[in-house]
């Protein structure tokens, strides 16, 4: 029962995560393409009233004008009626501590430690996992404070961190854990900015403007700053977060390399529609992340079953295979899961029996072959019964095509 309750957590915690999400990532889209896209006003007067640029568009059958005021409006008092972009963001940052804690917390021993990597207790995993998070968080504001005049240094100095972040993470956890851990590193830091900085500043500026103040203008100079790492972090942190279905990324020995270079590949397409904001379209930004994802895409070729069969030099049989799946794949891969926290087979794949095998034999050999499965090798399967696994899948599949 507790594991069919947990079931039911990650189920309605992800699809928080997920709505919540798409508000936040769509506000912010949506100001920073308003922000780069003002235009000078038009009207006479409009810069009297404190107009600083303005936006005409057309959506939903009707046509908007927005503007924006710097210091507020000059005519009139700010109206008390504010929308707030903020709860959008929290909500998106609680479910996912909410998700990390209920799978990779709860779950530490099935998908946070991998003793192949480190042999870690479920309490130095997760004090790990935790310590990771808020480490990064006060490492990354005093770059940003030390730093603030000096932009391209400081992207410098990130992106070095997060790869060092990277590679570290990818030498602690399982695969899996650690391209979530880069995710959830910097989706808080972003939640970050928007409570510790651009939401405060936000405050402030308006207490001084309602009394009649000139807003200081580091308030909007700190929360513009940190409003464009957020939209650069975007894209990467929504790969991470969705990283755990494609196995072939993060079971390669590599594999925190190629999470930099599919992160690089999204920060290059953010690019390129920041700047179409602007009216500017640099398509070779694209062209440049294309070519990246497809780098990326030669070099994580699989290497043929076959290859595996001549490599191998041996005649396997389904009892051998068999023998290798009752070890380590029948204790999740059951009717009813002798591994404790599965109340039931993952994904509904029953592995007991050599027909159910026969008809999951390709999804196996992928599975097995890329590492994905066992998870977190908690079977602790040896790369010789992989071979052998993917060896009698390649004879299997040689003798469907023969004619």
């Amino acid at each position: 029962m507790e594991a069919y309750l947990l079931d039911w957590a990650n189920l309605l915690l992800r699809w928080l995560h997920v709505i919540a999400g798409i508000a936040w990532i769509g506000a912010s889209f949506y100001f920073v393409m308003l922000d780069l896209s003002l235009r000078k006003p038009t009207r006479s007067g409009d810069e009297k009233r404190g107009v600083f640029g303005e936006l005409w568009a057309v959506h939903g059958g009707g046509v908007y004008h927005s503007e924006k005021f710097l210091a507020g409006p000059l005519d009139q008092p700010l109206p008390e009626h504010l929308h707030w972009s903020k709860w959008e963001a929290y909500t998106t940052w609680l479910s996912g501590m909410g998700l990390l804690a209920i799978v990779y917390w709860v779950g530490a021993n099935t998908y946070l430690i991998d003793a192949g990597v480190m042999a870690l207790t479920l309490t130095q995993a997760v004090a790990i996992s935790v310590a990771s998070i808020v480490i990064s968080w006060f490492i990354y504001d005093v770059l940003c404070r030390l730093l603030v005049d000096r932009e391209n240094l400081l992207a410098l100095a990130l992106f070095i961190y997060i790869v060092l972040l990277d590679w570290l993470l990818f030498h602690i956890f399982s695969a899996r854990a650690a391209y979530l851990h880069v995710g959830a590193i910097m989706g808080s830091i972003m939640v970050g900015n928007v409570f510790f900085h651009i939401i405060p500043g936000q405050k402030k500026m308006l207490a001084e403007i309602r009394a009649g103040q000139t807003p200081d203008p580091i308030y909007g100079i700190v929360g513009k700053q940190r409003s464009v790492h957020n939209t650069y972090f975007t894209l990467p942190v929504l790969f991470a977060m969705i990283s755990n279905h494609y196995p072939m990324t993060y079971s390669h020995p590599q594999g925190w390399l190629v999470l930099i270079g599919i992160m690089l590949a999204g920060v290059l397409i953010r690019q390129f529609f920041v700047l179409r904001h602007t009216g500017r379209q640099l398509w070779w930004l694209v062209g440049l992340a294309l070519a990246l994802m497809l780098t990326l895409m030669v070099w994580l070729r699989p290497v043929s079953p076959q290859a595996s069969v001549q490599s191998s030099g041996q005649s396997i049989d389904i009892g051998q295979v068999m023998s290798i799946i009752e070890q380590r794949c029948v204790p999740c891969h059951a009717s009813t899961p002798t591994r404790p926290g599965f109340a039931q087979p993952p994904k509904g794949i029953v592995l007991e029996t050599a027909d159910q095998l026969r008809r999951q034999a390709s999804l196996v050999a992928q599975t097995v072959s890329n590492r994905y499965m066992p998870l977190g090798n908690l079977t602790a399967m040896t790369e010789q019964e992989r071979m052998i696994i993917a060896a009698w899948y390649a004879t299997q599949s040689a003798g469907e095509n023969r004619p």
